[in-house]
Formats: structure tokens, sequence, C-alpha cells
């Protein structure tokens, strides 16, 4: 895992990301309810997945909330931000397992409501600093919810992506994914050399190499948040968002080929 941040942590606010995760996880909702049957055999683009078990997973990624709600608190945090975006990858096979059982024991119309049902009530009197045991290690729920936006933010990203269906983005979850993200690039190459500016969102400065103290940054990348949340999950490349012109960079320490992505 790389080495924690120095800085201190962002904070979130917490009724505004519960609010942001049960908004997002609305738009969802909706859209998933206009899915055919033939959309919903579509290919996901994520590995072997169809359409179906991409929505089970946004599904089982705010139904985990509820799971981990109704067990008892861990002892002590062992997970936080930013650094749950490097502890992910290595639950990738039992999470696809998970996904696909969850797939096949219900329609998604009621995978969806009793989900939507559960997180509202356990959620109305949950504490942000309640601890909670999750795959990657017990996490204040607070934190939890923030991880939700980027899981519901990125896939719903990819059910447009394979069904062309215009699902909006709620603006705080789209935030709060978008500075976790930022924070993991921050963490993962720490150092203040490089500004990446993602507006109107984030700021952070990574890299290792001499600091900037005033002026304009000699090394700058810039780019909107949904192409940011693209490049920091594998979903395009480098090379692919530059020649696009959907990220510019200037400086001889403003490639960030080798630093991506930063979640897989």
């Amino acid at each position: 895992m790389p080495p924690a941040m120095k800085r201190k942590p962002r904070g979130y606010d917490y009724d505004k990301t519960r609010t942001a995760v049960l908004t997002q996880f609305a738009h969802v909702r909706a859209a998933v309810l206009a899915l055919t049957p033939e959309q919903l055999a579509l290919p996901s683009g994520l590995g072997d997945w169809t359409v179906r078990e991409l929505t089970a997973h946004l599904c089982f990624g705010v139904e985990s909330v509820s799971r981990a709600l109704e067990q008892p608190a861990p002892p002590a945090v062992e997970v936080g931000l930013p650094e749950w975006a490097f502890a992910t990858a290595a639950y990738a096979v039992p999470i696809s397992d998970d996904v696909k059982a969850y797939a096949a024991s219900a329609e998604p119309a009621e995978l969806f409501e009793r989900t939507a049902d559960r997180i509202t009530e356990l959620l109305s009197d949950a504490p942000a600093d309640r601890l909670i045991a999750i795959r990657v290690g017990a996490m204040r729920l607070g934190d939890f919810l923030v991880t939700r936006t980027v899981e519901l933010v990125v896939h719903t990203d990819d059910l447009h992506r394979a069904t062309g269906l215009d699902i909006p983005f709620d603006r705080q979850a789209l935030a709060a994914c978008t500075r976790l993200l930022a924070d993991a690039l921050a963490a993962k190459a720490p150092g203040a050399s490089t500004e990446v500016r993602i507006p109107p969102y984030a700021v952070v400065q990574c890299v290792e190499g001499p600091r900037h103290t005033r002026g304009t940054p000699p090394n700058v990348v810039e780019t909107d948040p949904l192409t940011w949340l693209r490049l920091a999950t594998g979903r395009t490349t480098w090379a692919e968002a530059l020649a696009s012109a959907q990220v510019s960079a200037s400086g001889e320490r403003a490639d960030l080929a080798a630093l991506l992505p930063v979640m897989s």
C-alpha cells in the first residue's frame, strides 16, 4: 500500500454525504427500472459482467452499508480515506463472485427496492463515527459512505456507457468521488512539484521534486471530473485523454501515466 498522506486528511460533511449516497442511488434505481431484458443482457464493459450484474454491483455496494450496520461494531479503525482506494483490488475475485450470486438471487427491481428501504431506515439514526466491519478492514461509517459515492458515481458512468441511458450525477456525490480519488493520487505519489486541478471540486499537489511556493506552478495537470474518475479507475488511459484533449499537462513532471490508475 502506498504511504499514508502526511497532510491533514480532508473532511467530509456526514449529512451531505449521506444525502448524496441516497440521491445517487435513487438516480440509478430509476434508470435500472427502465432497462429492458435485452439491455440487461448487454456486456457491461467490465470483465465478463453483463449489465444485469453491473446493476447488481451498484445495489450490492449500497447494501453493504446496511449489512455492516447490522453487525457488532469492531473495536478500532483499521482503514481510512484515501487508503481504502488501494485496498480493494485484492478482493476483486470474491467481490465478483458475490455480485454474480446476488444478481441471480432476484430481479433488479426487487434488489433495489429492498436495498433502498433498508439503508434509509438504518442510516436514519446511525452516527458518522459508528465503526463498521467491511472486507478491507474496520472503517468509520462516515468514511465508508464517502467510498460509496465512488462506487455509485464510477459505476453510474459505466452503466451510461454500456446502455446509453442518461443518468444524472448528484453534485455532492460527484464532488466526494472526485476528491477521494484525487487525495488517493496525492497519497500514492507524495510531493509538491505537480499541481493537479479538477475544477470545480479538487486541487492536490503530488510527485516528488522541487516544491512550488508562489506564482504559477511549473507542473500543472488539469481535467474535468468525469475524465478524472475514468483516468483514476482505469476506464481511460493517460494517452487517450491527452490525445482527445480531455486533459492538459504542462511541465516535465506533469506526466501521470505511470501513476494511473489510482484505483483498479
